[in-house]
């Protein structure tokens, strides 16, 4: 079974989005933004999202992510509810969350 396959997709859509659930929790009590929905999708190109209407979209692969980066992907879309742009501010709420953030970023593009 390879990832990325429908049968993958179904096979981790729920573990993913425990995970991510809970890591947001945890975040959130710290950051105590508001979401409306939480989506675990069957991406190609992308760990997460955040769109206009607040509902965060992540990639059921985050699961096979290093608990640390997984943690950073989520953290950043989170972040993004407050600052819908990756500017100065932004990048302080993530650092706050995440002070060693940038050594996870990097790891995370050195998987792409």
């Amino acid at each position: 079974m390879r990832r990325g396959t429908r049968h993958h997709y179904e096979k981790y859509k729920e573990a993913a989005s425990a995970h991510v659930h809970a890591r947001l929790a945890h975040f959130n009590q710290f950051y105590g933004l508001s979401y409306r929905r939480v989506f675990i999708k069957n991406l190609r190109s992308r760990w997460g999202s955040c769109s206009e209407h607040a509902n965060l979209n992540f990639n059921y692969k985050i699961i096979f992510l290093p608990p640390e980066v997984a943690d950073y992907v989520i953290l950043h879309e989170l972040c993004h509810l407050a600052e819908f742009n990756h500017g100065p501010k932004f990048w302080a709420l993530v650092e706050q969350g995440m002070p060693d953030y940038r050594r996870h970023r990097a790891a995370l593009n050195r998987i792409r």
